[in-house]
């Protein structure tokens, strides 16, 4: 098992999300948050004046995939977040140890 952390625009969540259901794979957390990378932010005026506003609006999604879905999720994932423009996102992987569902007590993949 593997779990997949993405920081996305939040426009694309809508497409991660389909992307990911007609490959089966339902189970998905997404946090809104803020931050930047290589764009470094972005200004905006406020009242006349131009500010400097350091952190832009993500969604940060969290994935637990069995192996065999891996590769599958990573590719919609990437696929649907892309649009070429700086700040499309980032996505990592881990290997993901255990996992338990407290509802059932179904463990691993059973849990997933």
């Amino acid at each position: 098992m593997h779990m997949i952390e993405c920081i996305i625009k939040p426009a694309a969540l809508d497409r991660v999300k389909s992307r990911l259901a007609q490959l089966g794979i339902l189970g998905v957390t997404a946090l809104e948050c803020k931050g930047f990378g290589k764009q470094k932010g972005h200004t905006e005026r406020y009242r006349g004046a131009r500010m400097d506003v350091g952190f832009v609006p993500k969604v940060l999604l969290k994935i637990a995939v069995r192996d065999e879905d891996l590769n599958q999720a990573i590719e919609a994932v990437t696929t649907a977040a892309h649009t070429g423009n700086i700040g499309d996102g980032k996505l990592f992987v881990y290997p993901l140890v255990k996992a338990i569902r407290i509802r059932t007590g179904e463990t691993d993949d059973e849990a997933l």
